[in-house]
């Protein structure tokens, strides 16, 4: 059972502490300046300390007695559907007091599920943007609920509903085995033909081991596939955007031996790659500032390079 680790500002100024021990908050979060939504929400969890700062500060009151009366309600509308019930998939509202919870969706997700409705479904492993077992559709957006600030305005509901164009397994867990299955399909590991000379490690420069950088912190979390209109359309042939930039990952890796044997396989079937319309909602969408689109990209023009 999800239980909290004290209030929530105990845990929110513990948080804050941490950065405040580096030299003060610094609003703009140049550190990310490289990474455009992770910077983005971080600016989001520090505009939605503050205002909770501010409810805390309204109900505790000026003096002895607590100020009962301020109760920062707001709906959250989450999408429901149970095989098991013949029942059309609704949207449920469920009615939070932010004061009491923690800044993330996800945390407002196990506050729901813990106290008010232990039926609801959806997946979460890390907290922290790693292992993208709780991606989602958050107002309309695809990302993960680990890293996704509440929006502090109480006058308007936050909708939560599963990744588009994916069969559902209840509520918002859905079927990721294709997604899977394209992926183990680009081979993701290192293939050499030779031992390496140590016998033990495969030694890289500092300088290619950086052309790796954009490519391996991809977390699969299906954020970009699922937001991808050439995948909707084509998803059993088309490999999608996480999956191609997995294989571009081990293409540009200068241990791996089989570049040409990897370009091949990918096509020798034109829709695997070529189905790509470059409309960039992968890249729009990534919660890790990743460029899946700029990847499958340089897939193509190698595969063109060598065919002159």
């Amino acid at each position: 059972m999800w239980r909290r680790r004290g209030s929530l500002m105990e845990r929110m100024k513990e948080g804050v502490g941490k950065v405040v021990g580096l030299g003060g908050v610094n609003k703009e979060f140049p550190i990310l300046d490289e990474h455009p939504i992770a910077k983005e929400k971080a600016q989001g969890i520090m505009k939605y300390y503050e205002k909770v700062s501010e409810w805390m500060k309204e109900k505790k009151g000026s003096g002895k007695e607590p100020n009962i009366n301020v109760n920062k309600v707001k709906e959250f509308k989450i999408f429901r559907w149970n095989p098991d019930k013949p029942l059309k998939p609704f949207l449920q509202s469920y009615h939070v007091d932010l004061t009491s919870c923690g800044p993330m969706v996800l945390d407002v997700l196990q506050m729901i599920k813990a106290e008010k409705d232990s039926t609801l479904a959806f997946r979460r492993s890390c907290r922290e943007g790693i292992c993208g077992s709780c991606s989602m559709n958050i107002d309309g957006d695809n990302t993960v609920a680990c890293l996704k600030p509440i929006e502090a305005n109480t006058s308007k509901a936050t909708m939560i509903t599963p990744l588009p164009h994916m069969f559902v397994i209840k509520d918002l867990v859905v079927d990721l085995t294709s997604f899977y299955q394209q992926y183990k399909s680009v081979e993701p590991w290192l293939k050499t033909r030779k031992k390496p000379e140590n016998g033990r490690e495969y030694f890289q420069s500092p300088k290619d081991r950086k052309k790796l950088d954009g490519l391996y912190e991809c977390i699969l979390c299906a954020c970009c596939s699922t937001a991808c209109p050439a995948y909707w359309w084509n998803g059993e042939e088309f490999l999608g955007p996480a999956a191609l930039l997995h294989a571009y990952r081990w293409i540009q890796d200068s241990r791996d031996d089989f570049e040409k044997e990897r370009l091949q396989a990918l096509t020798e079937d034109e829709k695997k790659l070529y189905r790509c319309r470059t409309i960039k909602n992968c890249t729009a969408t990534c919660p890790k500032s990743l460029d899946p689109a700029r990847a499958i990209n340089a897939m193509r023009i190698r595969h063109q390079l060598g065919q002159l």
